[in-house]
């Protein structure tokens, strides 16, 4: 039995719930934004907020959605989140968010869910509060609302090598392509072109009032070692800092020192470790 109550979180305690994502601005960036956006109710929100503690304390949540992010989670935490969440269908296309959180939730509810599509258990957490040093590049600029056929083929060649599985699968794109066609609406997207074709890509998936979360960032393969990735970086956190949040984030695997090095060089310090587990 569960001795520390659990439970699904409604709008009447969306400050403590605020209070909360406001201890870790980084790691519960994704999960602020649809707090901010939509509330705690979940028919608004395409998914549940689950918290751990009393109700005069509440200590940890857990968002259950399209992905299940664990928020401030200690080992007590994860396993009462556990617990409950395995008497619900999986759902959920991933488990992301600080790694500790994340790994343990997976020792949990892995013989239950079944084997994962893949399980990245070291992505280093990465933030930026001042314009880069190195030059921005500039011919990298903000996709336009009528440029987004253009975008579409980098971002689903972007998906399908980072996920590992096309974007194209479930709906012929439409779900995907309406995610694309709103980042470009919201100014939060984007590119360098190069003779009609996109050769560098990055979106501001998510924006808090603390930060800005890069995600999606892609050099075409042919562009690849020539010197690219770091001034288009520069110019991103540059306008990102400029319009959208006072830091950048991003999380990326361990093993693409590449990236890690680019990431260094437009000013990137370690702000902990995520995990993902792909499903």
């Amino acid at each position: 039995m569960l001795t520390v109550p659990v439970r699904q979180l409604g709008e009447t305690e969306r400050g403590a719930v605020e209070r909360l994502l406001d201890l870790d601005p980084f790691g519960a960036a994704q999960v602020a934004e649809r707090v901010a956006a939509h509330g705690l109710s979940w028919w608004r929100a395409d998914g549940r907020i689950f918290g751990y503690g009393s109700r005069r304390h509440l200590e940890a949540l857990c968002w259950f959605g399209g992905h299940l992010t664990p928020v401030l989670a200690t080992p007590a935490a994860v396993s009462a989140f556990a617990e409950l969440i395995l008497s619900e269908d999986r759902g959920c296309s991933s488990i992301v968010g600080r790694a500790d959180a994340v790994l343990g939730l997976w020792e949990h509810l892995g013989p239950h869910w079944g084997p994962a599509r893949d399980v990245r258990p070291y992505q280093p957490l990465l933030v930026a509060d001042a314009p880069p040093a190195i030059p921005a590049d500039p011919g990298v600029r903000l996709v336009r609302p009528d440029e987004v056929d253009l975008l579409f083929p980098a971002a689903v060649a972007m998906y399908t090598e980072e996920v590992g599985v096309s974007p194209l699968a479930d709906d012929g794109g439409r779900g995907y392509r309406r995610r694309i066609a709103d980042l470009v609406r919201a100014r939060r997207a984007y590119v360098r072109v190069v003779g009609g074709k996109v050769i560098f890509k990055a979106e501001l998936a998510v924006v808090t009032r603390h930060t800005a979360q890069v995600q999606g960032v892609w050099v075409a393969p042919e562009w690849r070692g020539r010197g690219l990735a770091g001034p288009a970086m520069a110019a991103v956190v540059r306008d990102a800092l400029r319009r959208a949040a006072p830091t950048v984030s991003l999380y990326v695997n361990g093993h693409n020192d590449r990236a890690r090095r680019v990431y260094a060089r437009c000013g990137f310090r370690p702000a902990g470790e995520f995990a993902t587990v792909l499903f």
